[in-house]
């Protein structure tokens, strides 16, 4: 015997979807996070809508995201790191072994110009590589030097002290007091967090430290929005010397071309002149694009002609330095 229980008519039953659930159809599942308006604050005792959850695209009547609107430049730039590698590199590869090439046309034979253009060319290229990781090596370890000195500084200082300065970094910026004040406190209680400093986390705590290497805390804020210092990964190392040893041996390999095909210098520097300043030219508007500098076509203009400029006044010093010195020593 099936017992039945009468339900009230009164009573109504609330289904409420919970957020993060796939929602189970046939064999395909939706994986798709949901979507809370902006005003929503939860429904009945669900949970508090993450904020980064929240979207304006249910109150919008074209049910766009904000986030997808694009505006008048919506170009996409590099990593700056990478930018200025790439910038070092070609730059002086362009500029000095086309000046060095240039200096030994004066000498009247391209197999003297295209030997010495290929040893300074390798041992540039070798040189810049080893320059640039030794500065990021620099920039590493200075970063890691001013961490251990600035979370001993916090450990040391009181409160207040610590309010003032975050205050000194947020006031600027339209942030009150009080709202510093509660910011201080909530990066202050990340580093009373056992082990931040290192030390070993007993076994009976159950939330597993950041370690001071974090980017989490009153440490990494006071460095990063303070001092203007993150960071520097060691794989980043690696990146900016073979950025800018490739960068060199690319852009200078580009002035010597002509060399190998031609046996008079003179005739060579002609078409190495050509071929290096439209170059350069190529070189000064990809860098004007990709840095976000030109706004306009006159932006672009500017930066190609100025890079052009550079190069051309190197070669010509060089050149007019070798050719004065052939004439001085023959008379």
């Amino acid at each position: 015997m099936t017992s039945t229980h009468p339900v009230s008519a009164s009573t109504t039953t609330t289904t409420v979807p919970l957020p993060n659930r796939d929602t189970m159809s046939g064999s395909s599942v939706n994986k798709q996070p949901p979507v809370w308006s902006l005003e929503s604050n939860g429904t009945l005792n669900s949970l508090t809508p993450p904020l980064n959850e929240k979207c304006d695209r249910l109150g919008r009547q074209d049910g766009v995201c904000c986030k997808e609107l694009k505006g008048e430049d919506d170009r996409t730039l590099i990593d700056p790191d990478v930018v200025r590698d790439i910038i070092i590199g070609l730059s002086d590869g362009l500029t000095v072994p086309f000046a060095l090439t240039a200096g030994l046309s004066g000498l009247g034979t391209s197999r003297l110009v295209v030997v010495g253009g290929l040893a300074e060319l390798i041992a540039g290229a070798i040189s810049m590589g080893i320059g640039g990781f030794l500065a990021s090596q620099a920039e590493r370890d200075h970063y890691r030097f001013m961490r251990r000195h600035t979370y001993s500084r916090v450990n040391r200082s009181c409160i207040g002290e610590m309010e003032r300065e975050v205050y000194a970094i947020l006031g600027p910026v339209g942030v009150d007091e009080s709202a510093s004040q509660a910011v201080t406190s909530c990066l202050r209680k990340i580093e009373d967090e056992p082990g931040f400093d290192g030390t070993p986390v007993p076994a009976d705590e159950e939330k597993p430290s950041r370690g001071m290497k974090s980017e989490h805390g009153l440490t990494p804020f006071l460095l990063k929005f303070g001092e203007g210092m993150e960071e520097i990964p060691n794989r980043r190392l690696y990146i900016s010397a073979f950025t800018i040893g490739m960068g060199y041996l690319l852009g200078g390999i580009i002035p010597l071309l002509p060399y190998f095909f031609i046996a008079k210098a003179i005739d060579a520097l002609k078409i190495s002149c050509i071929i290096t300043g439209i170059v350069l030219l190529i070189f000064g508007t990809v860098k004007a694009r990709v840095t976000g500098a030109a706004r306009n076509i006159w932006g672009y203009i500017w930066g190609a002609v100025s890079t052009m400029a550079v190069g051309g006044f190197a070669a010509a010093a060089a050149y007019g330095l070798v050719v004065a010195v052939e004439r001085s020593s023959i008379s």
